[in-house]
């Protein structure tokens, strides 16, 4: 059995902008899974989250504080049947950063997806990449990483996300107002088909964050 899955990866810039042209965003793509990056991580960061996931009509299927802003959103056809937050060693002078995990159930298919939002620092992210990469390698399900690298495909940072994965596809995403650097990226367990990515560039997705969402269409297989 397989199952079709579409997940957009989001930095919404810590609801600093349109939040309104962020929910049209979202409604046109109707993804599965909405995988966040910047949502809420500090004082209220239940109630943030939760009226994040009511203005989009979805639900809070992970993450927030203890992922340290990162979030997963889903439909109600996607059932959370486990959730996981990672935190990454911390070091002097730098922001605290870690991934969520979300184990899903469609239809037809279970699968993990996790995302997280990587340091700004060259000398520090390939090392949280490649602690993100090996807490995906503890689940035999398929994978779905979706993230903010803070790199750019070439960097040693994609190649530790991606040992073992499929690259979804590369598009400039950042910064939103005229996109140059494809800095976010989708990576799928190679039993997956991905058959469609799209970063989405419009009028209303440049007011909506500084990032641009991607969107991928996913089948999944059952294991």
């Amino acid at each position: 059995m397989t199952a079709r899955v579409r997940v957009v990866s989001y930095n919404i810039h810590s609801f600093k902008d349109d939040l309104g042209a962020l929910a049209t965003v979202v409604a046109d793509l109707a993804p599965d899974v909405l995988v966040v990056q910047e949502g809420a991580r500090r004082f209220r960061w239940r109630q943030k989250n939760a009226a994040l996931a009511d203005r989009l009509r979805m639900v809070v299927g992970g993450g927030g504080l203890w992922s340290l802003g990162n979030l997963v959103l889903t439909t109600l056809r996607v059932r959370v049947l486990e959730t996981r937050d990672v935190r990454y060693r911390v070091l002097p002078g730098h922001h605290a950063r870690g991934a969520v995990f979300a184990t899903c159930a469609v239809p037809g298919a279970r699968f993990v997806v996790t995302g997280s939002h990587l340091s700004t620092d060259p000398a520090v992210r390939p090392t949280q990449a490649a602690a993100w990469r090996t807490e995906m390698r503890a689940y035999d399900l398929p994978v779905v990483a979706a993230g903010d690298l803070n790199a750019e495909p070439g960097d040693p940072t994609w190649a530790a996300v991606a040992d073992g994965l499929q690259i979804a596809g590369t598009a400039p995403t950042h910064p939103a107002s005229g996109p140059r650097r494809a800095i976010d990226g989708v990576f799928v367990d190679k039993r997956v088909e991905v058959t469609r990515f799209q970063v989405v560039d419009t009028p209303t997705a440049r007011r909506a964050s500084d990032h641009l969402p991607i969107a991928v269409d996913l089948v999944i297989p059952d294991k």
